[in-house]
């Protein structure tokens, strides 16, 4: 799983375009979209370039073109429509399907445009809540089906790091406006999934909030010695693959009786293996949420 795989079945397809397979199917007997290519044992399959084109003409009939004048385009005239389309910008899922396409292509000139005109129309907050936040749930899914592989993954989450870090420096100078409240950020050992982590700092700060930014695998013995500097805490943490979901109730227990001594703090937890763990909270010091925009509700 080194490189993109080169068969995808017409499910693939449907997973990665947005595209119902039954419209696939259609799409090839009417306008011969695609043309899928046959296993020794007579099943059907399709090569990356088939699901490439597929993403532009994806990208196209959800901008508002109709298919049966995409399926007279060349393959350079489809690759120019396309490219006048994402330059006037035609809503959030001609954006995604375009940020699709550049991780699977591993082309960073057109994530960079695609990310360019999201922020040139939309906010931030948008950007990352309404499409990269619904991108990256999707590569979870796509990666765990072996649609895309962790060389995917791994491009397209740097990038969108790189763009949080951006935005991060450029609220950093903003003074806190209340210094008895600290939120303090962090993953636990062996969690390294930070990209909602590391939005929730930019909001927090944005808002004028303390924001100390831990990061990856932090042991919970060391948010212990932040109490000596802070009068009330409140630790926030993404349980994304650790602690895994069996474990979850343990690392909490053990988190109340640690680190929650003081009546003032508390602890907000997110992410797929809490929202995955039936655990029924009964303490006032622990808030567990279903998803970031619980949490962004939480703080505004």
């Amino acid at each position: 799983m080194n490189n993109i795989s080169t068969r995808f079945t017409i499910k693939d397809l449907e997973n990665l375009s947005g595209i119902k397979a039954h419209t696939i199917r259609i799409w090839e007997k009417r306008y011969g979209i695609l043309v899928p290519s046959r296993t020794d044992t007579n099943i059907r399959f399709y090569d990356s370039k088939g699901l490439k084109k597929l993403l532009n003409v994806s990208l196209l009939y959800k901008s508002g073109y109709k298919i049966s004048k995409i399926a007279k385009l060349s393959e350079d005239e489809l690759r120019t429509l396309v490219k006048e389309s994402m330059a006037k910008g035609n809503g959030d899922a001609a954006y995604f399907d375009a940020l699709v396409l550049s991780m699977l292509t591993f082309n960073q000139a057109l994530f960079e445009h695609t990310y360019n005109r999201l922020v040139a129309d939309y906010s931030f907050r948008h950007v990352f809540v309404e499409v990269l936040v619904p991108l990256l749930h999707n590569i979870g899914i796509h990666w765990q089906s072996e649609s895309i592989t962790p060389a995917n993954e791994h491009f397209i989450s740097n990038l969108i790091q790189q763009k949080l870090h951006v935005n991060i420096e450029r609220v950093q100078h903003i003074m806190p406006d209340n210094h008895d409240e600290v939120y303090v950020l962090y993953l636990p050992e062996n969690e390294i999934h930070e990209l909602g982590l590391l939005y929730l700092h930019y909001e927090l700060m944005l808002k004028g909030y303390h924001s100390i930014y831990l990061g990856q695998s932090v042991p919970m013995d060391n948010l212990i010695t932040l109490q000596s500097s802070f009068n009330r805490i409140t630790y926030v943490s993404y349980f994304t693959i650790r602690p895994e979901q069996g474990e979850v109730e343990s690392y909490l227990e053990q988190f109340g009786e640690k680190v929650l001594v003081r009546n003032e703090d508390c602890f907000w937890v997110t992410g797929r293996n809490v929202r995955h763990s039936d655990i029924e909270v009964e303490s006032n010091q622990l808030i567990l949420f279903n998803d970031l925009n619980e949490i962004l509700n939480k703080i505004v």
